[in-house]
């Protein structure tokens, strides 16, 4: 059954129906809630402050105690993550098929970040022991796009929806048959600049654990490539992300067909969010379009 924010009207509003749902649910007050992403989640702060992530992806409420456990484990690690506002003791909320969760909100810096950073935290993060719970495995990364694919066959054109499952299964034989040389390890699942937020008191701490997993690290290098290839980073910020890191992902061999895989997952979000936001339904035929016309270079939007 498709959630509160997937439906045919309008995405925002549903957005902080949802948010005035799970609210009252655990006692916050939502007067002068401010909206700060609508994408894979919607993202509120509270005057609290406390931020509230509303989850979209069909499979959140199975995911979500595992994020708040290794955010947990991570903070008492010492790793710069967000962290959980324990004093919400009732988390993940789940209503009406939303799930949300509840954050302790970081005050920010003027100054920015950089795929430095990024590259810095990731290889702390793929050294990290894996926790001592259990924590999914990244087995299959198209899962989500196959299932959205069939769920919302209303939104691609016949033509458009027998093309993407064709490719969907071509990527995931090819996914099966990458040359990963090391062992599994913790990885962050959606490792972009986006992601990272720095503390007005200087350090930088990395957000958005939805997709958290134990799985190959390359999945975790992918996006920043990626980043360049569709959204505008330069050549230098991936260099130097590279350098950062401690390691080249264009060196190895899988590299280019993990780029083709990492280009279907990012079309997911714009087939389930098109029903109820016009950016979602222009920006999926923009992607549909170069991936079916074999474009790789064409640039993509992350926003209006």
């Amino acid at each position: 059954m498709p959630n509160q924010l997937t439906g045919a009207t309008d995405l925002r509003r549903r957005a902080h129906a949802a948010l005035t749902e799970v609210c009252d649910l655990v006692g916050l007050d939502t007067t002068g809630a401010e909206l700060l992403r609508l994408r894979s989640n919607a993202v509120f702060k509270l005057q609290a402050p406390i931020i509230v992530r509303i989850a979209t992806a069909p499979n959140a409420a199975e995911r979500l105690p595992a994020v708040l456990a290794v955010t947990r484990w991570l903070a008492d690690r010492g790793f710069p993550t967000v962290e959980p506002a324990d004093e919400i003791t009732t988390q993940p909320v789940a209503v009406d098929g939303v799930t949300a969760t509840f954050w302790r909100y970081v005050p920010s810096s003027a100054t920015g970040v950089s795929t430095t950073d990024l590259g810095h935290l990731l290889r702390d993060l793929h050294n990290s022991p894996p926790p001592p719970f259990p924590v999914r495995s990244l087995t299959d990364p198209l899962a989500s796009i196959r299932a959205t694919v069939q769920l919302h066959p209303g939104v691609l054109t016949p033509a458009d929806q027998a093309w993407l499952t064709t490719r969907i299964a071509h990527l995931t034989d090819a996914w099966r048959a990458l040359p990963f040389t090391s062992p599994p390890t913790l990885v962050h699942g959606d490792a972009w600049i986006d992601n990272l937020l720095r503390h007005q008191d200087g350090h930088v701490v990395l957000g958005d654990w939805d997709s958290v997993a134990i799985g190959p690290r390359e999945w975790d290098l992918i996006h920043s490539y990626h980043g360049q290839r569709r959204f505008g980073l330069s050549r230098t910020d991936v260099d130097t992300f590279a350098t950062a890191y401690g390691y080249d992902l264009r060196e190895w061999a899988g590299y280019e067909t993990l780029m083709q895989i990492r280009d279907v997952y990012a079309i997911g979000i714009h087939i389930r969010n098109a029903p109820g936001d016009p950016f979602s339904r222009q920006e999926l035929k923009h992607r549909l379009s170069s991936l079916r016309t074999n474009a790789p270079t064409v640039p993509w939007h992350m926003k209006p």
